[in-house]
């Protein structure tokens, strides 16, 4: 098991060169973020998604949920910003796979993500992927859950 199994206190799979990560390594953000009204609001305006699920109360009240839920691709980009990415070690995104919204996300849920380290793989002498799973959680447990990949500097260094 890893010596940073479950632990919050080392910045993480995509703030340290890919050297230094081993398969299994678990960081759990320290901090949360809270769903707002004004999120679900600024969302919506930025995408285009007017989706009655997330803007009309009375209509989603009605429905399985019963009541509004936040964007899939906002809980997404909430879990983006708790991901604490450090510029000198990241050099791309490389992507998303097999994301799954597992449970509804409703105003004044706080979400956290945890990340488990699942495969650094080397791309040259300069760059390796960095393949995570990754489960944002809200106050009962997962509301999504899928893989995240980065392209990441080595400790050789280089800009990749």
């Amino acid at each position: 098991m890893s010596p940073r199994q479950g632990t919050e206190r080392w910045p993480g799979p995509f703030s340290v060169p890919a050297d230094a990560l081993s398969v299994g390594d678990v960081w759990r953000s320290p901090a949360g973020r809270t769903i707002t009204e004004s999120d679900l609001i600024g969302f919506a305006g930025v995408s285009g998604d007017f989706f009655a699920l997330h803007t009309d109360e009375a209509w989603a009240e009605g429905t399985r949920f019963g009541g509004r839920i936040a964007h899939g691709m906002l809980v997404l980009s909430v879990a983006s910003g708790l991901w604490h990415l450090d510029p000198d070690v990241v050099v791309a995104l490389y992507g998303l796979d097999r994301v799954r919204f597992v449970a509804p996300t409703r105003i004044g849920d706080t979400l956290r993500v945890e990340l488990t380290v699942d495969d650094v793989r080397p791309r040259d002498d300069h760059v390796s992927l960095v393949g995570t799973e990754q489960r944002i959680m809200g106050p009962g447990g997962p509301v999504a859950v899928g893989r995240v990949s980065f392209i990441t500097r080595r400790q050789t260094g280089g800009e990749g």
